[in-house]
């Protein structure tokens, strides 16, 4: 790994550092306010309160893909670095977030799951997409991993298009995928395509995802290769 590189990591950790904090702030009090709140529930014969941390950090996957063009690649480009090595640190950023990300959420719920069980709070319920086919802590890091690049590297590839065409053309994107999505729930095969998928879903269809992750990472290389400070309006 060259010196540009690391240069760049450094970079990206730094810049999103304060958003990361203030994220895990909120999503921890979020899940101590409902602790608090199944510890209420006791008293109720059917009373429970779930959390899940993937619904919140999948969120922020997305939304951090996304910012991530306007809030890195103006930087690198105006300190010298070379599209490749853009590319390359871009890359192995969001894989070490995802995995880190990942594995501190799923360490916390283990640890919370620990007390929670001690203290027999009985009406407090962790939800992963993992209790859809086998909740191990392993498949859920997993899980959390695939999903997470998938998201980052999706929406990175949103924002580059905003950024190369502006809103005239990423609209037009949106527009098409919108009109696509509306057209496949008046004819069901959306709600068809979703049942089927969730009765036939296992680890490997994370792998699958993991596998489009990367390939929309991939395709972003051509938006970058040709990419100047200018965005369009």
């Amino acid at each position: 790994m060259n010196n540009q590189i690391k240069g760049l990591l450094y970079f990206y950790v730094n810049d999103f550092r304060h958003s990361f904090l203030i994220f895990w702030s909120i999503l921890l009090l979020v899940l101590v306010v409902s602790i608090s709140f199944s510890i209420f529930l006791l008293g109720y014969e059917d009373g429970m309160m779930a959390f899940g941390f993937p619904f919140g950090i999948y969120f922020y996957c997305a939304f951090l893909g996304f910012l991530a063009v306007k809030e890195s690649i103006p930087f690198a480009i105006k300190i010298g670095a070379t599209r490749k090595n853009i590319f390359i640190s871009i890359g192995l950023f969001f894989i070490l977030l995802a995995i880190f990300k990942a594995l501190v959420a799923n360490i916390i719920q283990e640890l919370v799951l620990l007390i929670v069980d001690n203290a027999n709070i009985t009406s407090f319920l962790f939800i992963h997409p993992a209790m859809m086919f086998d909740d191990t802590w392993f498949n859920r890091v997993i899980i959390d991993i695939c999903m997470m690049f998938f998201l980052l590297a999706a929406m990175f590839v949103f924002g580059l298009l905003f950024y190369k065409f502006g809103i005239a053309g990423g609209g037009a994107v949106t527009g098409v995928l919108g009109v696509a999505l509306l057209l496949g729930m008046a004819k069901g095969w959306i709600f068809d395509f979703i049942s089927n998928l969730v009765k036939q879903i296992d680890i490997v269809f994370f792998y699958q995802v993991l596998g489009i992750g990367f390939l929309f990472f991939l395709i972003s290389f051509i938006f970058l290769r040709r990419i100047t400070i200018e965005k369009k309006r």
